[in-house]
């Protein structure tokens, strides 16, 4: 790289950097200018009966989009109102019973004021998110939520960016602390998340695990030749079978690894032997309510390929088997302390246990 590349490269992560520095200031001055005002509109949304509409025109219309989807995943039911689908028939969306948040940096937005009689005459109350407390917005909204005056961010001072910041942050804030006075706890956020990374680090050991109806399972004075020969099931079979005593609670574990550490030693009366005297005793298990991801931990911490699931009298719900699990495990791609590809456990390494 020449010298002219080089300063061109400086100049501009130290371009970005003041970006970001800007941003980063007025959204630590904002924070300190919330007042009653942001209670009253919390209030307000908290008490809501219907949902809260969020529009906004341009660039702050998709802050409105991203602060309406913060909300649904946080409990509090929301969508966004296009400003000018709005006047085309879409304020049959609206009813009594709404909030309406209006976000718009001037307050003074065509589409939005042309909008304003309207939501104000069809829905429960208006919130204004704007920087001008006398604009035509503010001046006809309930509750006005001021972010002062803001300089945005680029060179020459006209591009959204802190502007739309400060929006967000505030928009943030609302569905934030409105998902935190309601309580919303992790087991309501994965209602909303089901698929995805994060629907994968909340969901259950109940919603993979194989029902107790599709693994095998045998009692304790069962020999090990009747717990394979008359517990066939039809369909991928697990790699262990499952040990319970006369109180049906789970005893102990009988691997693969288990039975073929029995055929090496080439005698047909070990299989006559009770399962119970030769299973793996005080197997690894989880709780059907855990999450997924402390399962895969065990497995893999622990180097092994099945994984009870029992209720809380230690009597099994069902197996979390390792071959179920391929799209759980981790790629080449994931971080170093991503668990390692889990392998299966050696005969030896089963007695030890």
């Amino acid at each position: 790289m020449d010298a002219t590349a080089k300063r061109m490269a400086t100049d501009a992560l130290a371009f970005a950097k003041q970006t970001i520095r800007h941003e980063a200031a007025a959204l630590t001055e904002l924070a300190e200018q919330l007042d009653a005002s942001f209670v009253l509109a919390l209030e307000s949304i908290e008490q809501c009966r219907g949902s809260v509409l969020i529009t906004g025109m341009g660039k702050a219309g998709l802050i409105g989009q991203k602060i309406s989807a913060t909300l649904c995943s946080t409990g509090t039911r929301s969508f966004f109102l296009h400003p000018a689908e709005a006047i085309h028939g879409d304020l049959g969306r609206v009813t009594q019973e709404d909030i309406v948040v209006v976000l718009s940096m001037s307050g003074e937005t065509e589409e939005l004021t042309r909008l304003i009689p309207s939501l104000r005459s069809m829905a429960s109350g208006l919130i204004a998110i704007t920087s001008h407390s006398k604009s035509t917005l503010a001046r006809q909204s309930d509750i006005v939520l001021e972010l002062g005056s803001l300089q945005e961010a680029d060179a020459i001072g006209l591009a959204p960016s802190t502007s739309t910041s400060a929006m967000l942050a505030v928009g943030d804030a609302l569905a934030l602390t409105l998902s935190y006075r309601r309580g919303f706890r992790s087991q309501d956020f994965v209602k909303f998340h089901p698929g995805g990374s994060l629907g994968r680090k909340l969901a259950t050991v109940s919603e993979f695990m194989r029902p107790l109806e599709e693994c095998r399972v045998a009692r304790t004075n069962q020999t090990v030749r009747e717990t394979f020969v008359t517990l066939r099931r039809q369909g991928r079979r697990t790699g262990a079978v499952m040990i319970v005593n006369e109180e049906q609670k789970l005893a102990g574990l009988f691997t693969d690894s288990d039975l073929a550490r029995l055929l090496e030693a080439e005698s047909d009366q070990s299989l006559n032997v009770a399962v119970g005297t030769v299973m793996t005793c005080e197997p690894y298990t989880v709780k059907q309510h855990s999450r997924m991801p402390e399962a895969i931990r065990m497995l893999a911490e622990h180097q092994i390929s099945e994984l009870p699931v029992v209720d809380d009298l230690g009597r099994p719900l069902g197996l979390i088997d390792i071959t179920d699990l391929i799209g759980w495990l981790p790629s080449t791609d994931d971080k170093p302390s991503a668990p390692k590809l889990l392998r299966f456990p050696t005969p030896t390494e089963q007695t030890e246990r």
